[in-house]
């Protein structure tokens, strides 16, 4: 299977170009027609001068905080969960036991949906934000393209996500009480944790996951066309050039949410809990992991007669 994805990345990466398509960071052809933007012309850098909104803003963070903001997570979130693995350990739970059926078919399909486009949107985001570093030309431009394309795959499960969730990801008391004991994470004991079908860490990733996705949608199609003539800057009160410029503030803000809670995602599924990426492959949650990771919704179960 590991084989079957990176072949089918790989191909991909090869076709990218050919099956979205070049777009031009900026060419004459392209000028905008609606009035006062002139964002591609004969007189661009003198137009730019007269769009100031944003501007120091977007410039400052550009150039000093933004890559390594990213650089920080990318090692500092990584190396905390590495000393918690080593100084907690994983928790452990008995898989013998009786099995509840959690998790449709099709609520799988388009969890690894979003799983599979995520695997993609993160590295090539990351390497488009430090492509200079990386040596810039055809690699960068190819990571491009695969973010479109990847972007594509996202919307197709974004939007189911947040329609089949929505209801168990609301906000709780359980949440607070999760929240101030860091879900028992902090601790090598195995206590029942208040937390319903999902947990606060579950709640936080899925809202910055859907409605932050969504954003990151939207941002991102601006960043990537840059010229469109759909009037939303001026209806806010901006020129094109503000829009981009706030786009891509906003863009990256969400990016660094996104790229902390998903390696979190990603130890707490694969590392912090033995077994616990089970439940999204069979759809299944041993009984005992329930009862002591989510026992709200254990109890609930119990009172309903469905243990």
């Amino acid at each position: 299977m590991k084989k079957l994805i990176l072949l089918s990345l790989s191909v991909l990466g090869l076709y990218a170009r050919e099956l979205v398509g070049k777009v031009p960071l900026a060419s004459v052809d392209m000028a905008p027609h609606h009035g006062g933007d002139l964002l591609v012309s004969s007189q661009m850098i003198t137009n730019i001068l007269h769009y100031q909104r944003f501007g120091d803003m977007f410039t400052y963070l550009q150039a000093h905080y933004f890559r390594i903001i990213f650089l920080g997570i990318l090692i500092g979130v990584p190396l905390v969960f590495l000393l918690h693995y080593l100084i907690i350990g994983a928790k452990i739970f008995s898989h013998s036991g009786k099995k509840v059926y959690v998790y449709s078919i099709f609520k799988r399909v388009i969890h690894w949906i979003a799983a599979l486009a995520f695997v993609v949107l993160i590295p090539t985001g990351l390497m488009i934000v430090f492509g200079k570093y990386l040596g810039g030309g055809e690699i960068i431009t190819d990571a491009r393209y695969l973010h479109g394309i990847f972007t594509i795959v996202f919307i197709v499960a974004v939007f189911p996500m947040l329609v089949f969730w929505l209801k168990d990801m609301l906000p709780s008391f359980d949440d607070i009480k999760w929240t101030f004991i860091l879900g028992g994470y902090l601790s090598k004991k195995v206590k029942e944790i208040p937390a319903g079908k999902f947990n606060a860490g579950q709640k936080a990733w899925f809202w910055i996951a859907t409605l932050g996705g969504i954003v990151m949608i939207a941002t991102g199609g601006a960043m990537y066309f840059q010229n469109f003539n759909f009037g939303i800057a001026s209806s806010l009160g901006m020129s094109q050039i503000d829009l981009l410029r706030l786009s891509a503030i906003i863009h990256n803000i969400l990016g660094f949410a996104v790229l902390a809670l998903f390696i979190t995602h990603l130890y707490m599924s694969l590392f912090a809990v033995k077994g616990s990426l089970d439940s999204m492959i069979s759809g299944n949650k041993g009984e005992d992991e329930l009862k002591y990771l989510h026992s709200s919704f254990y109890k609930k179960l119990k009172k309903e007669g469905e243990l």
